[in-house]
């Protein structure tokens, strides 16, 4: 079995700087680490047990199957400090079937 010390989610955003600035000054996410030059260069935030790293830049649009799932410990609080920062909101917190309060938001290429 493989022995996993660590994991991380990489997006490679159109807009750089417009991804750094929604996950570190709209979502409030600290900086582990940020490594290179320029506005690809690479920014790693914390997020809980794993990380997010937003390095170097895509021309293609993102692709739909990729969602990222961020646990809160209170998804209306949550709910209204990120519209009041103006984030994009697709739903607004709702209980689901299986007890989770659960909302979605996207990022500026759409990431859910």
């Amino acid at each position: 079995m493989v022995h996993v010390l660590s994991s991380r989610v990489l997006l490679r955003p159109t807009d750089p700087d417009r991804s750094r600035a929604f996950y570190g000054e709209t979502l409030g996410l600290e900086i582990a680490r940020e490594f290179g030059t320029g506005p690809e260069r690479g920014t790693v935030y914390f997020l809980g047990g794993g990380f997010l790293e937003v390095s170097g830049r895509s021309d293609q649009p993102p692709t739909p199957s990729l969602q990222l799932w961020l646990q809160v410990a209170d998804a209306s609080a949550a709910h209204e400090e990120l519209r009041a920062a103006g984030a994009t909101i697709v739903r607004p917190p709702v209980k689901e079937p299986w007890g989770l309060v659960e909302m979605w938001i996207a990022d500026p290429d759409g990431h859910r």
